[in-house]
């Protein structure tokens, strides 16, 4: 079953997707191949301290949202922006139902659909477009 609204909480290890509607929620893990992303380096060393982003994490985490019809991007770190980017990139149709990305820490799942929720009331309510058919 699929629902409209969506909300991906992530970081560069893990993703949560929810999808949800007033009754329901459904949730799935997605992890990524390369689950040690913490980079350092030592001073003076060559290259900018940075490892390749791991393009099939994201392609899997936009592939599991594509039936939504609305999502906020949500985590702790830069991997949310760089989900946006490569949705850019590679899934455009998805990268256009993102409504919104925001930075939030390490919260339970309740508390991710829960924001979610409030989310979208509000921007169903503000968004002329959605106002009309919710």
């Amino acid at each position: 079953m699929h629902h409209f609204h969506a909300v991906v909480w992530l970081d560069h290890r893990e993703a949560r997707v929810f999808e949800f509607n007033p009754e329901d929620v459904q949730k799935l893990v997605i992890h990524a191949h390369s689950p040690n992303r913490h980079i350092h380096h030592k001073s003076g060393s060559v290259g900018a301290g940075h490892a390749k982003e791991d393009e099939q994490y994201y392609h899997a985490v936009a592939e599991a949202l594509v039936h939504a019809g609305e999502i906020l991007i949500v985590g702790p770190g830069q991997a949310k922006t760089v989900l946006f980017k490569h949705m850019h990139a590679h899934d455009p149709k998805v990268a256009a139902k993102v409504a919104g990305i925001e930075t939030a820490d390490h919260p339970s799942d309740g508390q991710i659909v829960a924001h979610a929720r409030k989310y979208f009331e509000r921007y169903d309510k503000t968004t002329p477009q959605r106002a009309s058919t919710t």
